[in-house]
């Protein structure tokens, strides 16, 4: 299992085995007591006594306070706290290069703290979905999205230890997603993906069909009892599937419905079943936590995507070649990056934690027009092992991912939420297995 703690980030910050862990009670800072030493003595043990300060002198500036004590003080004071939180406002504005006047500052730190929120709510929501009431919020931190309302919360005995973690969580969370926007604003993420959607529509896809006009199909497979892998599939057509829809299946037998676009290569009409996706800040974010990295540029990397599915291998070469040749009709070159096939044999290779390499695939990054884009294409057997295939289904891989990089753990600590984790990964597992092969 990876530690997301690994290196020294912020996320050190949320690790509850580590000398920034949240206690029972917050430490009196104004005697050297028991806790403190301890903290003092992990802290150097850990080499983290350069983080410690910085963390501290920032908390200081933040807050425009000079010791402990006076935080204390401002956390009983409102005039104070109020005018903490203009100048901090005013602080993170120029920090994350936000344009505008304070309402406008205002509205991007509230979006911030949502995208925060959204990282939770969608563990709970989908991953961990069993276990969603375990993983409830404090309804006070839920609410809050000023940074120093959040910040004092940490540093109030008021407060119960889960709800000063949730509200420290939040913070770190609530920064992530600050760097992610401003490197989208930067980068004219959102420019580029219609830019990406006008390609596709105009040079990539059959101009005869309108735009969002798609052809539904069925993928009728057959998969081995002892994997579940796909042995045999073929494509119904939608008539045809439409007549019998409720006809029970075999065991092992799966019916996928797909809709699908398509483009002609010398006069021959090849259909393709198509995703394109721009990741969402709450995935950007849950990207920087398994990869233990503060910076999106480093990161994330896939922002812009496409998955395609074509009946066959021969297909994908012929889809491979129309794509620079619409790229050429659209004025750009096109070159491919990183390229990855294991379409025709080979292990699958990408480095990442919880993935497994015998997903077969054709995976690259296109740079063409002022872009990056990364397209991950399979032929209908190979989608059908992504989707269904014991310890390659993409359901799965979400559960390991989450659980192997270390990430459940550092945002749902056992001793704040008293869940054993290694057990719940293994029951998820069995859960998404069952649906996966109970299921018509």
């Amino acid at each position: 299992m990876m530690n997301v703690t690994r290196k020294d980030t912020i996320f050190k910050l949320l690790d509850q085995d580590g000398p920034f862990a949240v206690k029972e009670t917050v430490p009196n800072r104004h005697m050297f007591s028991p806790l403190i030493r301890n903290q003092v003595v992990c802290l150097k043990k850990e080499n983290l006594c350069s983080r410690y300060r910085i963390t501290r002198n920032q908390i200081f500036e933040f807050l425009n306070v000079g010791s402990f004590a006076e935080i204390e003080k401002l956390i009983h004071d409102e005039e104070c706290r109020k005018a903490a939180s203009l100048r901090a406002y005013s602080l993170l504005s120029r920090m994350f290069g936000i344009a505008g006047n304070e309402n406008e500052c205002l509205i991007a730190i509230k979006n911030y703290a949502r995208t925060a929120d959204g990282v939770i709510r969608y563990l709970k929501r989908a991953v961990l979905s069993p276990y969603s009431s375990y993983l409830d919020m404090d309804n006070k931190v839920d609410t809050i999205f000023d940074p120093v309302e959040l910040l004092l919360i940490h540093f109030d005995d008021r407060y119960h230890k889960k709800a000063r973690f949730e509200a420290k969580r939040k913070l770190v969370l609530m920064q992530l997603a600050a760097a992610i926007e401003q490197r989208e604003r930067e980068t004219g993420i959102e420019k580029k993906f219609a830019g990406f959607l006008d390609f596709l529509n105009n040079h990539v896809w059959s101009t005869e069909a309108k735009i969002g006009e798609q052809e539904p199909a069925v993928l009728l497979s057959r998969h081995s009892p002892e994997d579940f892998a796909c042995n045999e599939v073929s494509v119904q057509a939608w008539d045809r599937a439409a007549e019998e829809p409720n006809r029970h299946l075999q065991p092992g037998l799966k019916r996928t419905l797909i809709k699908r676009l398509w483009f002609y290569s010398d006069n021959k009409k090849v259909p393709i079943y198509v995703i394109v996706r721009k990741k969402e800040p709450v995935a950007k974010v849950l990207k920087l936590l398994r990869k233990g990295e503060e910076n999106p540029d480093i990161a994330v990397a896939d922002e812009l995507g496409l998955m395609g599915v074509l009946d066959k291998i021969v297909d994908v070469r012929i889809f491979q070649k129309h794509l620079f040749e619409s790229a050429f009709r659209a004025g750009s070159f096109l070159t491919l990056e990183d390229v990855s096939d294991s379409l025709e044999g080979g292990l699958f290779q990408n480095g990442n934690i919880g993935s497994s390499a015998n997903t077969p695939m054709l995976k690259f990054f296109a740079r063409m027009g002022g872009m990056r884009v990364e397209f991950i294409i399979h032929t209908n057997k190979s989608f059908l092992n992504y989707t269904y295939q014991r310890g390659v289904a993409h359901s799965e891989y979400e559960v390991n991912r989450l659980f192997d990089t270390g990430v459940a753990n550092l945002l749902f600590p056992k001793d704040i939420y008293h869940l054993d984790l290694p057990s719940i990964k293994d029951e998820l597992l069995r859960r998404f297995r069952k649906q996966i092969e109970s299921e018509q």
